[in-house]
């Protein structure tokens, strides 16, 4: 993943949305048709293991994971950036970057991918794609402005475990990752936000019955096994 987002870091312009010509300009579309390619959103509190889980989704499914923190950390970090401050004081309270900047760094991050992996394999033929989306939408209007603009999700993996664990894992990845919120005040802060802005994302999702929640206290190992059967039945019912 790291390596992909600085390749592409320098590449996440947020020009104007762009629509096909054969778009009808009164009944906008989103970019991509939800039937070929395929967007997991993966959420859960800061902290429930939603990194570990997606690496694995990856080596089995020929999933790209796509990170929304690490894109805006790339951002953030190119020089000519004009959201760059923004986004780092946005990372640094714990709270959520305007919606435009992160959708428009995903819609351009899937196309580049969806243009490298082109028949690779199975998943990624004739404009198909295989997309994890880790850590987004955390608002509601991130999620109504990426379906409308972007792509339909298929299925919300909600990774669920307590804030104590949360807790403790995070400040055990803040000795070695170098993030400037892998801190005690701003985990805090990005609980409150994940609470009061993300939990209803996930009730609306849940009323639409595109939710799997996970319970990501047991091992790696367990929670993979309900995660990976998640995702088997989303594919299963698109063969149908």
């Amino acid at each position: 993943m790291a390596a992909f987002v600085h390749k592409i870091a320098d590449k996440l312009h947020l020009g104007p949305h762009h629509v096909d010509a054969a778009t009808d300009a009164t009944q906008p579309k989103p970019l991509f048709d939800h039937e070929k390619v395929t967007v997991i959103f993966v959420l859960g509190g800061p902290g429930a293991g939603k990194g570990t889980q997606c690496e694995r989704l990856v080596n089995d499914f020929s999933f790209s994971h796509l990170s929304a923190g690490d894109l805006l950390r790339a951002e953030q970090d190119r020089p000519e950036s004009q959201y760059g401050q923004l986004i780092r004081t946005a990372i640094r309270e714990g709270t959520i970057v305007p919606m435009e900047v992160t959708v428009k760094l995903l819609e351009n991050a899937m196309g580049d991918v969806i243009a490298s992996k082109a028949g690779s394999d199975d998943g990624w033929k004739d404009g198909k794609g295989r997309f994890l989306i880790d850590g987004f939408p955390r608002k509601m209007d991130q999620a109504e402005k990426f379906e409308q603009d972007v792509c339909q999700g298929s299925l919300v993996l909600f990774f669920t475990t307590t804030e104590e664990v949360m807790l403790k894992r995070l400040l055990k990845r803040g000795e070695t990752s170098g993030r400037e919120d892998d801190n005690i005040e701003s985990i805090k802060k990005r609980f409150v936000t994940y609470r009061d802005q993300t939990m209803p994302v996930i009730e609306y999702y849940a009323k639409e019955d595109r939710v799997a929640e996970i319970d990501s206290s047991p091992s790696v190992d367990e929670v993979y096994a309900v995660t990976k059967a998640a995702i088997a039945k989303v594919f299963a019912e698109k063969t149908t």
